[in-house]
């Protein structure tokens, strides 16, 4: 494998895009809306940096209020709501811990107390651990694991639900690792399996409510949560696997959201879109 990035390592989970070299490339600059979600209000979880971020700001550049949840990463969930702010319209911010299903209630009390409704739910917070035997893998890490990546996505759309009518829009973010697997992310490869098993069910349960429910599936991204889960070797190479032979940007993903979140999908549902740099996965 080929080196795409300089080595680094972040000691925290879900990582710092602060302290990324090069940034990432996740405030759109340069992305120019259309209105698609004009005067619409979404949340997106794990919005403070990474593909977060990028569908945070790239929804406002479209017309939307955005609120974002993130877990401690303070610094990131300020710049994200000043690219909000910049782009014209109004975010909000909250901290917790999204495995705990009482925090999701209280994203969901946040976000109605300020905006009234909710019309666009991105599930998109996660967390990864490498481990290279399953015998390793810890009880403790396999439940946080789970309550991260999948639970969060059944607590925190179950919060939401009330308050969302019909021509609202859930969007999940699920893996290519729920594809092809990983023999180093056991644990975080099923939960995204359960994601996409997830989409494709509550698709089905909402279509009679009129809530269309679709995934993006990204292949090697550039976010915070690569240094924080990969030694510095491997970090340096992430992407080259793939078929285009390097990672892919935020700013390259968040159009996806953006499609499934305007009317432009409204054909759609169920459904998950593939940003992975050219890995066939026929799913």
């Amino acid at each position: 494998m080929s080196q795409t990035m300089p080595p680094q390592r972040q000691s925290h989970q879900p990582g710092s895009q602060q302290e990324m070299q090069p940034q990432p490339r996740a405030s759109m600059e340069g992305y120019r809306g259309a209105d698609r979600l004009a005067n619409r209000i979404a949340l997106v979880s794990g919005g403070d940096s990474g593909i977060g971020r990028a569908v945070a700001i790239g929804f406002a550049k479209e017309g939307a209020n955005v609120a974002i949840s993130y877990l401690d990463e303070h610094a990131d969930a300020e710049e994200t709501l000043r690219l909000i702010n910049d782009a014209g319209r109004r975010g909000l911010a909250i901290a917790g811990d999204l495995g705990n299903s009482d925090f999701a209630r209280e994203v969901a009390r946040q976000v109605i107390h300020a905006f009234g409704r909710i019309d666009i739910l991105v599930n998109n917070a996660a967390e990864q651990h490498v481990q290279e035997r399953l015998e390793d893998l810890s009880d403790e890490q396999l439940e946080r694991t789970f309550r991260t990546n999948i639970f969060s996505q059944f607590y925190l759309t179950r919060a939401m639900l009330p308050h969302m009518s019909e021509g609202a829009v859930i969007i999940n973010t699920a893996s290519v690792t729920a594809y092809q697997g990983s023999p180093t992310l056991l644990d975080y490869s099923a939960t995204k399996g359960a994601i996409v098993a997830f989409t494709r069910s509550l698709s089905k349960q909402l279509l009679k409510r009129g809530i269309r429910v679709n995934a993006v599936a990204p292949g090697p991204i550039w976010t915070p949560l690569i240094p924080a889960s990969f030694s510095e070797e491997r970090t340096a190479q992430h992407g080259s696997q793939a078929p285009m032979e390097r990672p892919g940007q935020p700013d390259e993903v968040a159009p996806c959201y953006i499609f499934l979140a305007s009317q432009d999908s409204s054909y759609m549902s169920g459904q998950v879109l593939h940003p992975n740099g050219g890995t066939v996965v026929n799913g």
